[in-house]
């Protein structure tokens, strides 16, 4: 991203940790088809996922009964999405419910980090 496009003050980068890089990988690039980048055997940056940022390693987890942030990701197909995850070893953690403004899950990472899936 060009340096002048970037907004002042704007949340521009995330760091998540994860427990196995390559499984992250294998997970996030199966489900939503993520690309990455490497810098090294323990951090790999996602790649135009709507935020940069990257997975380090780490033996932590997070979710939100930690009082962690929810990191959330848009799906047009909501359905097909949640059954992506679990092919690819994700655990939902809640079903698919309505809130306002769309419905959406939530869901375990093979690390144990909690994200949620949100659509109209």
């Amino acid at each position: 991203m060009q340096q002048d496009k970037i907004q002042h003050h704007s949340i521009n980068y995330l760091e998540i940790p994860v427990k196995d890089i390559v499984k992250t990988k294998a997970f996030f690039g199966d489900v939503f088809n993520w690309q990455f980048e490497d810098y090294g055997p323990e951090y790999s940056c996602f790649i135009d996922v709507g935020i940069s940022g990257g997975f380090f390693v780490s033996d932590k987890s997070f979710a939100t009964t930690q009082g962690c942030p929810l990191i959330v990701i848009y799906s047009a197909q909501l359905e097909q999405t949640e059954a992506q995850v679990l092919k690819a070893g994700g655990r939902i953690s809640q079903p698919i419910f309505s809130f306002p403004g769309g419905r959406r899950f939530h869901f375990f990472d093979p690390n144990e980090n909690e994200y949620a899936v949100w659509s109209e």
